[in-house]
């Protein structure tokens, strides 16, 4: 029997590579597929990844790319459905809260199959946000629920979602098993161990508004005063920045895209790291490095517990970059469930469903 793993953007990829690891160590009557919608669809921000995270290219390519949400969510939806009625799978597995996830996922459940939400129970509280909507209503019509951590099980199940499973952070799976690798890559040229910051910064309400770009940048820039930065720039933020007409001040060293082991021996070596995304502040949690979240709420609330992760507005970041390098940022606790094991406890919930039996 087949279980199709959708891939729609680059951060699915390394949850996905550890469900993947696991089942291929697996005795199930399941063989993993992987579908990848087209949502990310270069080298950049896909193909590069897939040998690096030990996975194959996809099986089921649907090409849908382009376009606002309702473009991409219904071209994508109608694409999936004629997929699986051609070659229906046992189960469809979708991972985070971008689009191409919502889509898979609708048109799964509108055929009758079996559909698991891989990092499920996410919540911000920000309903105007689109990966909030998404992740709300692919947990709504998910069959199984794979969350990752206690907290986020328990408010699935207070939401009144049955089959839930605390599996633990299947992208710490990845990050752990490809962490000695990266520890020994080379830094690009310009940076030494512990002597620089790392910038990401991607989502619409930080880089589509000129003012809150600008804001950021301002920020930065005074950061950058204090401690050199590294920014890999997402292609959304560079078209963004030429499109608002805006400069980087010094300080800031541009990098394009980078392939996962890459971009995870920059952040082993950093000093801080300043970030809007949610996949950044996990792996920041468990490397103990200081995490600066661009974002006034965060799905992720975990890592605000954990002690390494902050909620920092753009004209805090230069005192948070001094506070850190004065030593006063605390160190991370360990989040129980992400050990590295995440994989196997999927696996182990798969193996107890009757359709996986059959």
């Amino acid at each position: 029997m087949e279980l199709h793993l959708v891939a729609a953007a680059r951060p699915n990829l390394p949850k996905l590579a550890a469900l993947w690891h696991a089942l291929a160590e697996a005795r199930l009557p399941l063989r993993p597929v992987l579908l990848h919608t087209g949502q990310h669809h270069d080298a950049n921000l896909f193909g590069d990844h897939l040998a690096a995270l030990g996975l194959p290219e996809p099986a089921i390519s649907l090409g849908i790319a382009g376009g606002g949400h309702a473009v991409l969510t219904g071209r994508t939806m109608m694409a999936a459905a004629g997929c699986w009625q051609a070659r229906r799978p046992a189960a469809v597995v979708v991972a985070g809260d971008v689009d191409g996830a919502l889509a898979a996922a609708l048109a799964a459940r509108e055929l009758g199959l079996p559909l698991i939400h891989l990092e499920a129970g996410l919540r911000c509280a920000d309903a105007d946000m689109p990966e909030e909507i998404n992740r709300r209503a692919i947990d709504a019509v998910a069959t199984l629920h794979w969350a990752p951590d206690e907290a986020s099980a328990a408010r699935l199940r207070a939401e009144g979602h049955g089959e839930v499973r605390a599996v633990g952070n299947a992208m710490i799976d990845t990050l752990l098993r490809q962490l000695p690798a990266a520890r020994a890559r080379r830094l690009p040229a310009g940076l030494a161990a512990d002597g620089y910051g790392v910038v990401t910064l991607h989502r619409a309400a930080n880089v589509d508004d000129r003012a809150a770009f600008a804001a950021l940048i301002d920020g930065l820039g005074a950061a950058a005063r204090r401690l050199p930065l590294a920014w890999p720039m997402h292609p959304r933020a560079a078209a963004r920045l030429a499109a608002h007409g805006l400069a980087l001040p010094p300080g800031i060293a541009v990098l394009p895209p980078l392939a996962y082991p890459d971009f995870l021996a920059l952040l082993a070596g950093a000093r801080l790291v300043a970030t809007d995304s949610g996949g950044v502040q996990e792996e920041a949690a468990v490397l103990d490095l200081p995490c600066l979240t661009l974002r006034p709420s965060t799905e992720r609330p975990v890592t605000l517990e954990a002690g390494s992760s902050r909620l920092v507005p753009a004209a805090d970041l230069a005192e948070a970059v001094a506070i850190v390098l004065a030593g006063g940022w605390p160190r991370a606790r360990p989040i129980p469930l992400w050990d590295g094991r995440a994989g196997g406890r999927m696996v182990d919930h798969l193996a107890e469903q009757t359709w996986c039996a059959a």
